[in-house]
C-alpha cells in the first residue's frame, strides 16, 4: 500500500489563532484517525488534541509532509484487477489525487509518470492534454470522475452497494468537484513565499532536468499564484482560509461520526 503524501496538511495546521483552530483539528482527526477502532477511538482523540500545535510548529520547515495509510475493507477479487495501470498526473492536483485515492484504498498497482506543466512532453501522444490521464491495459481514460467510475464498475461489479450509499457517494463526488476544490488552489498558492514552497516539492517528483525544475519551479509558481487570485474572484472567495475551514466543518459534520459517505468519498478527502 502506498503511503499518501498531503501537501494540503501543510494549510490546515499552519499556525492560526487559537479560536479558530476548531474547524481544521477536527478535519484531521476524521481524515487521520477516522478508521480507528472503538476501542482505541479516545486514546486517538487525546492524541490528536496534541498534534495542533507540533504540526505547526513542524511545519514552518518549507516542504513539510505528513504521510498516512488508508486501507481497503473489502478489497475487490484479484481477477478483476488489471494488470498494467499508469497514471499521467501533476503531483499537486487534486483531481490527480482523487485517482491516486481510490487505487491506493484498492490496492491497485500503478506506476506514476509526472507531467512536466510548462512542456507536457509526457503526454505529447495524447490529444486529450490534461490530467490526470490513467491508462488501464492499454485504454485510455480521462477526467477524474469518469476514471473513478469506469474502473470502480469494471472492479466493483461483484460487489453489491445499495443505491442510497451509491447517491450518497454521488453527491459528495460533485461537491468535491463542484466546491471543494475551487478552494485548494487559493490556499495552497496563496502568496508568492506559498506558491513557490508548493512548486519546490512539486519539481522534487518526477525526472525533470535543472534547467526544467527551474522553469517550471518559477513559472509555475508565478502562473499558479495569478490563477488562484482569479478562482478567489470567480467564487466570489474573500477569506481563503474561511472558505477551506468552513468546506472542512461541512465535510466533517456530514460525516456524523461515521467513516465513510458512499463506498470511497472519504479516502478521495483524505487523498486531498
Amino acid at each position: 500500500m502506498r503511503r499518501v503524501p498531503s501537501i494540503l496538511f501543510r494549510t490546515l495546521a499552519a499556525p492560526r489563532a487559537a479560536t479558530s483552530f476548531a474547524v481544521p483539528n477536527r478535519l484531521l482527526q476524521a481524515a487521520l484517525y477516522g478508521s480507528a477502532t472503538a476501542a482505541s477511538r479516545s486514546h486517538r482523540r487525546r492524541f490528536s488534541s496534541l498534534l495542533g500545535p507540533f504540526a505547526a510548529a513542524s511545519l514552518g520547515v518549507a516542504g513539510a509532509l505528513i504521510s498516512q495509510e488508508v486501507l481497503a475493507k473489502e478489497p475487490p477479487p484479484p481477477e478483476a484487477l488489471p494488470n498494467d495501470v499508469v497514471l499521467y498526473q501533476f503531483e499537486a492536483c487534486p483531481f490527480c489525487n482523487k485517482v491516486k485515492a481510490f487505487l491506493d484504498y484498492y490496492d491497485i498497482p500503478y506506476k506514476v509518470v509526472e507531467v512536466n506543466p510548462l512542456s507536457k512532453k509526457e503526454i505529447k501522444w495524447s490529444e486529450y492534454q490534461k490530467v490526470p490521464i490513467l491508462m488501464v491495459d492499454g485504454e485510455q481514460l480521462n477526467d477524474s470522475s469518469v476514471i473513478i467510475d469506469k474502473l470502480g464498475h469494471k472492479i466493483l461489479s461483484k460487489i453489491i452497494v445499495d443505491s442510497t450509499s451509491e447517491d450518497e457517494e454521488t453527491k459528495w463526488r460533485r461537491w468535491v468537484d463542484n466546491h471543494l476544490v475551487h478552494v485548494l488552489s487559493p490556499n495552497i498558492y496563496r502568496n508568492t513565499s506559498e506558491a513557490l514552497e508548493s512548486f519546490e516539492y512539486i519539481t522534487s517528483n518526477g525526472n525533470f532536468s535543472y534547467l526544467e525544475k527551474f522553469s517550471v519551479k518559477y513559472v509555475g509558481a508565478a502562473a499558479m499564484y495569478f490563477v488562484s487570485k482569479k478562482l478567489k474572484k470567480k467564487y466570489n472567495i474573500t477569506d481563503e482560509r474561511a472558505a477551506l475551514y468552513e468546506a472542512a466543518e461541512t465535510w466533517v459534520d456530514a460525516l456524523d461520526g461515521r467513516e465513510f459517505l458512499g463506498m470511497y468519498s472519504t479516502v478521495v478527502l483524505r487523498r486531498l
